[in-house]
């Protein structure tokens, strides 16, 4: 069956060069683009033009639990199912840079951020389970074991900084909060849906500093050979992304294929 892959948070950055990188490299019978204001996404309508009857843009705003209900029945009446589900929108905070210190922590920043950054992927793997469920194992590998074939993929995109036993420099707290969740998220995933028949992947992948709005305001900082281009990025997630199996599920993985600690 055709492969069907639904990007979340696919207007810019990550999410639209990972909807770029599978209509080029896996002719999928489907790339289901979602993001707030598709009215206001130029590039994504572009790629439309450019794929005719590959890409379904399909607004969808993340802290909006009747849009992601909304958009699952809409794939399930016109797709049936999802083989892999890449939850990649997120924000750093809602001022655009990082806490330094308590004095810069607000309660309504916190909020804001997990909101974002970890409720939003865990309600889209609630409507969005059984169509993975469904799904044909298009993307990752299946192993000659029946046993261990997989369904469909989450991909949740965390960082490097929501890693406890990798945080050695503190800071950044609505941000290393939220990613910290979001790892717990998908462990959880990982379990629940493992136990299902047949079984789904769930793992987060930390893309490394990729040159994107949400990184910008930090490039300084950062060594021009670790700084990447999204399409560099997204070159390396989705090599990962084709070596999954049911073995390598709930865990986190860095962009270069190596296990993060939690």
């Amino acid at each position: 069956m055709a492969a069907i892959a639904l990007v979340q948070g696919a207007s810019r950055g990550l999410g639209f060069e990972f909807c770029r990188n599978i209509l080029r490299n896996k002719d999928p019978g489907a790339v289901i683009a979602t993001c707030r204001n598709p009215a206001d996404a130029t590039e994504l309508m572009n790629l439309v033009g450019q794929h005719p009857g590959k890409i379904t843009v399909l607004k969808l705003d993340v802290n909006r639990e009747d849009d992601v209900k909304d958009a699952a029945e809409h794939v399930k009446r016109v797709f049936g199912k999802v083989d892999l589900m890449i939850n990649s929108s997120a924000m750093l905070h809602p001022s655009g840079k990082g806490e330094t210190s308590l004095r810069d922590v607000s309660a309504q920043g916190i909020i804001s951020t997990l909101t974002t950054n970890t409720v939003g992927p865990l309600i889209m793997a609630k409507y969005f389970a059984p169509l993975l469920q469904k799904g044909s194992g298009a993307f990752g590998l299946q192993p000659p074991e029946r046993a261990k074939h997989h369904a469909g993929i989450i991909v949740n995109i965390t960082a490097k900084v929501g890693s406890i036993g990798d945080n050695g420099l503190g800071g950044w707290y609505s941000y290393r909060m939220s990613k910290a969740a979001l790892n717990m998220a998908t462990r959880n995933l990982s379990i629940e849906l493992g136990r299902s028949r047949p079984r789904v992947v769930c793992v987060s992948i930390h893309p490394g500093t990729v040159n994107t709005d949400l990184s910008r305001p930090y490039h300084s900082n950062v060594p021009k050979d670790k700084l990447f281009s999204p399409g560099y990025s997204v070159h390396c997630l989705m090599g990962i992304i084709e070596s999954l199996n049911i073995d390598k599920t709930g865990k986190a993985y860095n962009w270069n294929g190596s296990e993060l600690p939690w």
